[in-house]
């Protein structure tokens, strides 16, 4: 900003007042989508809650009380020791929560990592070198996704045996079809670039174009598509553990608690009530992140 102003002498004199400098990016994204704030402090804590678990449990998620049951051999409603009350079995629901918090964490991330590397792959080999390449796996791509991913999911799992090792292999093993898909079409638009062209040009080698200056330029939305993909691996986690197929008893889980909460719903309705508004928060929270960062990514957005 700046002043004209007289002197005594009358001459006029310009002053210029030193500009605020402009707030930084990521507060600049805080004001303009307060969403992305809760979704992430929504991510820190699911984080904090499935690290530190064993610290803030009450009990042993799978220990069965016997004060833990009504004179009528049923659940307790939350209370002064069982916070957020008890199972059918007399165990303690808050710790039986915090671990399912764990659980769902850690399928949705290496599942989701297994499928990033698999679809990233395939994507940058199909979208750099195209023709035969590019027919192959991109009809592969699309068998991929012509069937429900889920179907596949209980197939390898039923084949590979039930347990959460198992479960995030065959999540991330199947789902990288969107991945390929995304990656490809923007090796398509970043491969045509003057630089690429030039390196060509020079005589750099394929894998150097494709690591050095390919790969990235894709690594923006390949991150957005990797948060957003974590809470669909736990929402998808949840509902086999919730059919019987993902995590197998007694370990906890926030989809083997909500199918156990269903059957006693009527008369213990907090056996659904906290797992399932912890998945609630746990897949909003990589969501409204996920959206966050595709907006803070995005190159047609005004700065």
């Amino acid at each position: 900003m700046a002043t004209v102003m007289e002197t005594q002498n009358g001459i006029k004199q310009t002053l210029a007042y030193p500009q605020k400098k402009p707030a930084p990016r990521i507060w600049r994204l805080l004001k303009a989508y307060p969403l992305v704030f809760l979704g992430g402090i929504l991510v820190l804590g699911l984080i904090f809650v499935a690290v530190f678990a064993p610290e803030l449990q009450h009990f042993n998620p799978n220990q069965q009380f016997q004060n833990g049951l009504s004179a009528m051999g049923g659940p307790l409603p939350p209370n002064s020791t069982f916070v957020f009350g008890t199972d059918d079995l007399g165990r303690d629901i808050y710790s039986r929560v915090l671990f399912g918090a764990r659980v769902s964490l850690e399928v949705g991330v290496f599942s989701s990592i297994i499928s990033l590397f698999i679809g990233t792959s395939f994507g940058i080999i199909s979208g750099y070198f195209g023709k035969f390449v590019d027919t192959v796996i991109m009809r592969l791509t699309d068998i991929m996704l012509a069937f429900p991913l889920i179907l596949f999911v209980v197939a390898l799992v039923a084949s590979l045996g039930q347990s959460i090792t198992n479960l995030f292999i065959a999540i991330g093993v199947l789902g990288w079809a969107v991945t390929a898909r995304v990656v490809r079409a923007q090796v398509l638009s970043v491969k045509e670039y003057e630089y690429v062209q030039a390196a060509k040009a020079l005589g750099a080698s394929n894998w150097r174009i494709l690591t050095k200056i390919i790969f990235p330029n894709i690594i923006p939305p390949v991150i957005v598509l990797t948060t957003l993909s974590i809470g669909n691996n736990m929402l998808l986690e949840s509902t086999l553990s919730y059919l019987g197929i993902g995590v197998a008893p007694p370990n906890a889980s926030w989809g083997n608690m909500l199918a156990e909460g269903q059957q006693v719903f009527q008369y213990a309705p907090w056996l659904l009530y906290y797992p399932g508004l912890a998945l609630l928060l746990a897949v909003l929270g990589f969501n409204l992140l996920g959206d966050g960062l595709r907006e803070a990514f995005n190159p047609r957005r005004v700065r």
